[in-house]
């Protein structure tokens, strides 16, 4: 099992205000860490509002292309319904000119609504933007020039799209939260799968990842062509004690204030313990407690290839999460090899 982390380029630490510039920098020096520390991926998510740095994934991965070696640098995920796949590819194809072969988009519809206002389009399109968008995103993908006509874009006549990707493909990822459609779908393109369990027990995803494996069978890909990553909110520290008391308050902060947004109520003691507990989604405690359960989570689902952390929405400080970054590589990675 492969092992990340994705960051929402967050400024919410709930005892350290930061300065957008702060934010970012310490956000960069947290992405070489994790190159150097040996984790496999660092991905950037896409938000439209206050306290969030991260409108244009591409240019922090770039940012961060220039001082990173190894690390496989993913947006996670692009709200590809909003954006125009011409410009979604072009960026990719720079950034991975400029890491060397490093680039992975991971194209989502965004379960926030923030940039169908923003961009100008109806969340009544929702669907239907997304299944076109992500069509041409592929073809463009496949095809140096591209004649191509949709309902949202002007058509495309035999035309190039350049520059063109370092990789001889540039990896397309789908990424799903819940809906059957969404893992149906990247099944049957034969695309890897990038799962978000942000709460609830993590085995009641298996049928849903089922459905995306019978229905990339069904469509004729092998078993190794469709993997399955998957995303949810967690923090490592020397000691299971160390983690929960780092992680607890900014976590029910940061998730009751993300509720009142949504329309769901506080999060209780309660539900937080359900969520660090053998079978929940929060992947909370020291390096032998994690290990443990990301073997139970990959088990639950049939086999999971990436395992990403969301650490950065929790009031942690960037002292917390770099240390966090640290025994994640010299003693989680271990255990989970």
């Amino acid at each position: 099992m492969h092992i990340g982390i994705d960051s929402f380029a967050s400024a919410m630490y709930s005892s350290n205000e930061l300065n957008s510039e702060q934010a970012m920098e310490q956000l960069l020096d947290r992405i070489v860490a994790a190159d150097e520390a040996g984790l496999d991926v660092f991905g950037i998510g896409e938000h439209h509002k206050k306290d969030f740095l991260d409108s244009v994934p591409a240019v922090i991965l770039a940012a961060a292309a220039a001082r990173t070696k190894r690390i496989r640098l993913m947006s996670a995920v692009t709200i590809l319904s909003t954006a125009d796949p011409v410009r979604v590819f072009q960026q990719f194809a720079t950034l991975d000119i400029i890491s060397k072969g490093r680039a992975e988009i991971i194209a989502g519809r965004g379960s926030a609504t923030d940039a169908f206002p923003l961009f100008g389009f109806r969340l009544n399109d929702y669907d239907a933007l997304f299944k076109e968008k992500l069509k041409l995103l592929l073809q463009i993908r496949d095809e140096e020039f591209v004649t191509w006509s949709g309902k949202f874009r002007p058509e495309l006549k035999n035309q190039p799209v350049y520059p063109r990707p370092l990789q001889e493909k540039l990896p397309v990822c789908l990424g799903a939260g819940g809906t059957p459609e969404s893992f149906a779908r990247a099944g049957m393109l034969g695309l890897p799968l990038m799962v978000a369990i942000i709460g609830g027990d993590t085995e009641r995803f298996r049928p849903l990842v089922d459905l995306y494996r019978k229905s990339g069978e069904v469509a004729g890909f092998t078993p190794d062509q469709l993997k399955v990553g998957l995303h949810s909110p967690g923090y490592v520290a020397e000691t299971d004690q160390q983690a929960i008391a780092d992680y607890y308050p900014g976590y029910v902060e940061a998730w009751t204030k993300i509720g009142m947004e949504r329309g769901w109520p506080p999060v209780t003691k309660a539900q937080f313990d359900a969520g660090i507990a053998d079978k929940g989604a929060l992947v909370v405690g020291g390096p032998d407690r994690v290990a443990e359960k990301l073997h139970r989570h990959s088990e639950a689902l049939g086999g999971v290839d990436l395992f990403s952390f969301q650490m950065d929405i929790a009031g942690l400080t960037h002292e917390q999460l770099t240390k966090a970054i640290e025994v994640i590589g010299s003693k989680l990675i271990p255990l989970m090899k």
